[in-house]
C-alpha cells in the first residue's frame, strides 16, 4: 500500500540561500533542508511541505512574516503562475549574486577543485526582452486559474496560445504579454489567436490528438530579421492559407514563413519537413562582421547579444597567438569555431548532427573563411587516435558539450592528447566540475569567469581555462 504523503507546515522559517532550479532554500527544525518554489532568500515565511524525501522536503511559502530585501516587483502579470522565468521576484544584482555562488560551490564541492580568484560574473546589459527564439503551444482547453475554477461565471474562452504549465505536458498557460522576446514577437502571437478564433481554426487537444493548431515558433535575430514558423495538426489548405496569407499581410517585416504538418506523437521539430510559404528559409544572425545562416532547426544561442560576450571571454581565454591548431568539440553550427579562426593557424570543429555540420561548413565558405575543418559524428566515436592523426595535434581544445557534460571517452582522449590549454564553455557547472575532476591531475585552473546569458531564470554559463601543469 502507497504511504501517505502527510503535509507539514513549518512556521517562522528564515529562507537561508538560493538552491537549484530556481527554488530557495530554508532548513526544517529536523535538520532536513525545504525546497521552496515561491520565496526569495532573506525572507521569513510559513512553508507547507508538498513532498517529503529521504534527506529533504519540497515545499511552498503560505504566509510571509518577513519579505526579504533581495525582493523586486515581477514585471510580468504570469509570473508564479508560469515557470518561465522563476526569479523575477529577485533583483537582477541578487539573481548574480547568487548564480556567481552556485558556479563557484559546484566546482569546490563536486569536483574538489583548487580554484584562483574568481572573475566577477558578466551581467547581461538587457535583463528582459532578451531571447532570440520562443515557442509557444496553441490547446483548446486552456490552464484555469483557482478563481476561475470557484466562480459562477461560465468560461467560454478556453482557447490559449502560450507555454505548459511546469510539469504538465496537456496543460497550457494562455499568455498576454511575455518579457522574454523583443516585438514583433507579442503582436504576432496575439494576432495568430485572434485571427485563428475569429476564423474557426481549431487548437489542437493533446489528449484526443486534435484540432489543427499546434505550435508557434517566432525566431528575431539582431539584423532585425524575422521567422515564423506554424506547426499544424489537421491538413486543411485553405484554412491555413487564409492564416499564413493574413500572417504575411499584416507583418511584412517577416523575413521567413514557414509551416510543417505534423500529425506525430509530439512536436518536436527535428524529424520534419520544414516548408517555407513566403520569403526565406533563413534568417541571418550577425557577430563581428560574421553571418550565420539560422534555419528552423539551427542551434543558435538565444541570447544574441551575451551570446557574443560569451565568445569574447572564450577566445580570450585560449589565448590564441595565430600558429595554434585548435579542436572546438560539441561545435554545433561552428559559431564559436569561425569566431576564433581568424586568430588561429586552423580550427577542427566536431558534432554529432550531421545537419549542424553542413550548416558550419555553408557558413565558413559564406563568410570567407579558409581555415576551419567540420565533421560529423559521435564524439566519443568519431574523437579517437585515428582521427587525431589525420587532422593533427592540438595545441588549444575548446568545449561546449551540452548539460550532461562530457563522456568520459572524451575526457580520457582529451587526456591522451593533452593540449597545452583547455577552455571548458558549460551551461551546467555541476557537469562541468564533475569533469575538470578528471583533468586535475593534469591541468591547473587558471581562470574562471561565469556569464549570466539568462536574467530572471537560474541558469548561467561558465567559463574555465585549464593550464597543462608542467613536469
Amino acid at each position: 500500500m502507497r504511504k501517505k504523503n502527510v503535509r507539514k507546515t513549518f512556521e517562522k522559517l528564515h529562507v537561508d540561500r538560493a538552491g537549484s532550479k530556481g527554488k530557495a532554500i530554508a532548513k526544517a527544525p529536523d535538520g532536513k533542508v525545504i525546497f521552496i518554489s515561491n520565496a526569495v532568500p532573506g525572507d521569513v515565511a510559513d512553508i507547507q511541505t508538498t513532498k517529503k524525501r529521504k534527506s529533504y522536503y519540497e515545499g511552498v511559502a503560505t504566509n510571509f512574516h518577513t519579505l526579504s530585501e533581495r525582493r523586486t516587483t515581477p514585471e510580468c502579470k504570469h509570473f508564479g503562475v508560469c515557470g518561465g522565468c522563476k526569479w523575477q521576484h529577485m533583483g537582477y544584482e541578487h539573481q548574480l549574486e547568487f548564480k556567481q555562488n552556485e558556479v563557484t560551490e559546484n566546482l569546490v564541492r563536486i569536483g574538489h577543485l583548487e580554484l584562483p580568484e574568481v572573475e566577477p560574473i558578466l551581467g547581461s546589459e538587457k535583463q528582459y526582452f532578451y531571447r532570440n527564439k520562443m515557442e509557444f503551444s496553441f490547446s483548446d482547453s486552456r490552464w484555469l486559474t483557482p478563481t476561475e475554477i470557484s466562480g459562477d461565471k461560465e468560461i467560454t474562452d478556453k482557447n490559449a496560445l502560450g507555454f505548459h504549465i511546469p510539469g504538465m505536458w496537456d496543460k497550457i498557460l494562455d499568455i498576454e504579454k511575455c518579457h522574454l522576446q523583443p516585438e514583433p514577437s507579442n503582436a504576432i502571437r496575439l494576432e495568430v489567436k485572434h485571427f485563428s478564433e475569429n476564423n474557426g481554426l481549431s487548437f489542437f487537444n493533446p489528449r484526443r490528438q486534435e484540432g489543427m493548431l499546434r505550435t508557434l515558433m517566432i525566431r528575431t535575430s539582431s539584423t532585425g530579421e524575422v521567422m515564423v514558423l506554424i506547426q499544424f495538426y489537421e491538413d486543411d489548405k485553405e484554412k491555413r492559407e487564409l492564416l499564413l496569407n493574413h500572417i504575411a499581410t499584416t507583418f511584412p517585416e517577416i523575413t521567413s514563413l514557414l509551416y510543417v504538418i505534423n500529425q506525430k506523437a509530439n512536436d518536436t521539430l527535428y524529424d520534419q519537413e520544414i516548408l517555407c510559404y513566403s520569403g526565406r528559409d533563413h534568417i541571418f544572425e550577425e557577430m563581428e562582421g560574421l553571418r550565420f545562416k539560422i534555419n528552423a532547426k539551427s542551434f543558435y544561442q538565444t541570447n544574441s547579444e551575451q551570446a557574443y560576450e560569451l565568445y569574447k571571454i572564450a577566445r580570450e581565454f585560449a589565448g590564441l597567438k595565430g600558429d595554434e591548431l585548435v579542436y572546438d568539440l560539441y561545435t554545433g553550427t561552428g559559431t564559436i569555431a569561425q569566431f576564433i579562426a581568424k586568430k588561429a593557424k586552423h580550427v577542427v570543429g566536431i558534432e554529432a548532427v550531421p545537419d549542424a555540420i553542413e550548416a558550419a561548413k555553408a557558413n565558413a565558405k559564406d563568410n570567407g573563411i579558409g581555415n576551419t575543418s567540420f565533421f560529423a559524428g559521435d564524439m566519443r566515436k568519431i574523437f579517437n587516435k585515428e582521427f587525431i592523426e589525420r587532422n593533427g595535434q592540438p595545441d588549444v581544445i575548446i568545449t561546449d558539450p551540452p548539460r550532461e557534460g562530457m563522456h568520459p571517452a572524451v575526457v580520457e582522449q582529451i587526456l591522451n592528447i593533452h593540449p597545452d590549454r583547455i577552455v571548458y564553455v558549460s551551461c551546467n557547472s555541476a557537469t562541468q566540475a564533475r569533469d575538470l575532476a578528471l583533468l586535475k591531475e593534469d591541468y591547473t585552473i587558471t581562470r574562471v569567469r561565469a556569464v549570466d546569458m539568462f536574467p530572471q531564470t537560474h541558469h548561467v554559463e561558465n567559463v574555465v581555462l585549464l593550464e597543462k601543469k608542467q613536469p
